[in-house]
This record gives C-alpha cells, sequence and structure tokens, in this order.
C-alpha cells in the first residue's frame, strides 16, 4: 500500500512540489482544474511511502518554502502497483538542447542517433525535468570539452555524472548525503553502460567539519555507517553543485576545495531571486561569474581564483 495526497494551492506549485519530494514523497504531480466557482486551482498530486507521516512531511514542506498556511489536502491509501504505474506514466522524455534527451527506463527514445541519458530516478531527485537539472545539463554540455575531471556535488539520481561521460569527460565523481541517491546513481550508470571506471558514487565524507546538510537543507547525522571519504581538494576541472540555497551558502568552502585552480563551478538549485545571496558568498571564490536563467530558477557559474589552490 502507498500513501496519496491531494494538495489544492493557488501559488507556489513548483516549489512546494519539490519541497514534497525533499520531504518524504516519492513522486509529486502538478494539474490545473476548475472548481465549482470557476476559479483555477493548482492539484499536486503525491505519493508516499506506507509508514511516513503525511501530515509533517506537508507541514515540513509548506514551513521550508515559508507558506503563510499549509494548503487543504486530502489522504488516502493506493495498492503499490497504482504508485508505481502512477510514477512511470509521470515521466516522459525530456529534450534537453537539440541532440540530447532523458528518457525514463521504460521508455522508448524518441531520437535513437541521439545522446540519450537512461534514467530510472527511483527516490533520488534529477529527472530532467525541472529548470535546474536542464540548466547545469547545458552548462555541462558547454563546457566538457574531453578527458575533464568532474565533481556532481549532490548527484541524487546521478544524471549530471552521467552526462558528463557521455559528453567526453574521463570521469566523474558524483556525492551525495542520501544513501538512496548513490543507489539509484550507480543503477543508473549502469543502464547507461558506464562502468566504475567512469563513473564513481560516494556519500560524503563523514570528518567533514561543517554540518553536513541534504539538498533539502536537513542537517544530518555525521555518524551514519557506509560514508566513504572523498578527500581530494584541488583536483577537478568542472564542479557542479545542484542543491538549494542554504547548503550552497553553507558549504561554500567545501565544494569550492575540489575544484583546480581555474576550474569551472557551477551553482544551481535557486530561484533568480536568491541571486544575491549566491554572488555575495562566491564572489570571494570565483571569477568571470556569469548566470543563466528558466522559469525563475537560476544557475550561476564562474571560473575559481588562482589564489585559492588547497582551500
Amino acid at each position: 500500500m502507498q500513501c496519496l495526497t491531494d494538495l489544492v494551492l493557488v501559488v507556489g506549485q513548483d516549489m512546494l512540489s519539490e519541497a514534497l519530494l525533499c520531504f518524504g514523497a516519492s513522486s509529486t504531480s502538478i494539474e490545473e482544474e476548475d472548481n465549482y466557482d470557476g476559479k483555477d486551482e493548482i492539484c499536486i498530486d503525491s505519493i508516499f511511502p506506507v509508514g511516513e507521516d503525511v501530515n509533517t512531511c506537508i507541514s515540513q514542506a509548506s514551513d521550508s518554502i515559508s507558506l503563510k498556511e499549509i494548503p487543504s489536502y486530502e489522504v488516502r491509501m493506493g495498492e503499490q502497483f497504482d504508485w508505481i504505474k502512477k510514477t512511470q506514466e509521470s515521466f516522459h522524455p525530456v529534450e534537453v538542447t537539440e541532440g540530447l534527451w532523458i528518457v525514463p527506463e521504460w521508455r522508448i527514445p524518441p531520437d535513437a542517433q541521439a545522446t540519450n541519458i537512461i534514467l530510472n530516478p527511483g527516490l533520488a531527485f534529477g529527472t530532467g525535468e525541472h529548470p535546474t537539472t536542464k540548466l547545469c545539463l547545458l552548462l555541462l554540455h558547454g563546457l566538457i570539452k574531453g578527458r575533464e575531471l568532474f565533481l556532481d556535488y549532490g548527484t541524487g539520481s546521478g544524471i549530471l555524472a552521467i552526462a558528463a561521460v557521455k559528453f567526453g569527460a574521463a570521469s566523474s565523481v558524483g556525492i551525495d548525503i542520501d544513501p538512496q541517491a548513490i543507489t539509484s546513481a550507480r543503477q543508473n550508470s549502469a543502464l547507461n553502460n558506464i562502468g566504475p571506471e567512469k563513473t564513481q558514487f560516494h556519500l560524503v565524507p563523514s570528518q567533514n567539519r561543517s554540518p553536513l546538510i541534504d539538498p533539502c537543507g536537513v542537517v544530518e547525522d555525521q555518524s551514519s555507517s557506509g560514508v566513504e571519504a572523498i578527500s581530494e581538494i584541488d583536483k577537478y576541472d568542472v564542479v557542479i553543485a545542484n542543491i538549494l540555497l542554504n547548503p550552497l551558502l553553507d558549504l561554500a568552502d567545501h565544494i569550492v576545495s575540489y575544484a583546480k585552480p581555474g576550474a569551472v563551478i557551477g551553482l544551481s538549485g535557486i530561484l533568480s531571486e536568491q541571486l544575491p545571496y549566491i554572488i555575495e558568498r562566491y564572489s570571494q571564490f570565483l571569477e568571470g561569474i556569469s548566470i543563466t536563467e528558466m522559469e525563475n530558477w537560476a544557475c550561476v557559474h564562474g571560473t575559481k581564483k588562482q589564489n585559492l589552490a588547497g582551500s
């Protein structure tokens, strides 16, 4: 059995949808409906695993995006088969740019000659549909010329690490705080016939001095078992962190430390209105800062300053 919820709201549907995924939803889909007053309502259809405290998840998700009140919602139970079928039906092939597709494992690639990234996102973030994922893919597509070392900070489904290798990177490393994300990323790499000699996925190092914060801004227990240390600083030619505002701010030194002097660092998972905070925080580390935007979401990238080696 699975818990199915229908939330009704007027604004902020994209942010709430993402927040629900952060706080326990397995999948979400957005639908617009006409109510009995003739007004448009936005419904977010969410699926939660059985055992998840749905009320707490919705409350935390609403608080995380500063909603003044929790939207009205209804919870009902559904069969496991319904959840699998509904989740799969919600994902379709996504054309990021000409010749680059993100294709769910259960779909047929629309263009067999294109660069097709096959994906089964499972419970991990990164299906290729979100604007920040698209922005990062477009940035990566333009940066990778061949033989680069790439770090995906907050790898989720592994989509960026896999894409980097397909674009020509020598190797990719993806790190994340969520064990489910690491499992999903490794499985997705295998789906794309990319072996561990090209892509490696690890939990973030437990000895990191800063509190570990997941992409949803939740502080995690640093004593978790199975954590694999990634201690190589000043190594990577390209580093991208597609997480959210608070962890980008809190972990800035840690993110930047992985990049070589002169390497390109990309930062996303932020709304356009949050750009001033990122620019202020990262100006000490980066030069030549540029911004791309899509549907009120943004991606910032710049070159690591030469005098920051060993930071």
